[in-house]
């Protein structure tokens, strides 16, 4: 239930218990769902990401696998490369590409603290779609049309 592989997206839980839909590349999407069947994820409710034991993922895996990359790969040590660095580059390019709104919205930042104006600066989930093609070169069915 917390993947959609016709419209590419995935749900994701929050701080705060905050839910909302991300949207993903198609090839992702169909990836992820083929993981799920594989380690065992038979029901919609189950969750998606699990160990080959079929046991379901902790955040703890996310820091062991970052470990075991920069072991094998000293660049991304040296430069302390993690999923929140991942997010960092990724959010970057999309403010300077797409605008500040689009940003927030492809972060999930729904918060209106800071200026006045972040009340008024919002995204649809089309425009996230839209930058998510943009950035991986891969069509997706809420992106907006290229204008071009």
């Amino acid at each position: 239930m917390d993947l959609d592989i016709t419209y590419g997206l995935v749900r994701l839980r929050e701080k705060g218990e905050t839910l909302r839909w991300q949207p993903i590349t198609l090839d992702l999407a169909s990836r992820l769902k083929d993981h799920a069947s594989a380690r065992g994820a038979l029901l919609p409710a189950e969750q998606l990401l699990r160990y080959r034991d079929g046991r379901a993922l902790t955040p703890r895996r996310y820091d062991h696998l970052w470990k075991r990359i920069g072991d094998r790969l000293p660049w991304v040590a040296a430069q302390s490369v993690s999923t929140h660095w991942l997010r960092h580059t990724t959010l970057t390019w999309v403010e300077r590409n797409f605008g500040y709104g689009i940003a927030r919205a492809y972060a999930g930042h729904t918060d209106n603290t800071g200026p006045a104006t972040t009340t008024y600066i919002k995204a649809d989930i089309q425009a996230v779609a839209t930058a998510l093609a943009a950035l991986t070169g891969h069509p997706h069915p809420l992106a907006a049309e290229s204008k071009g």
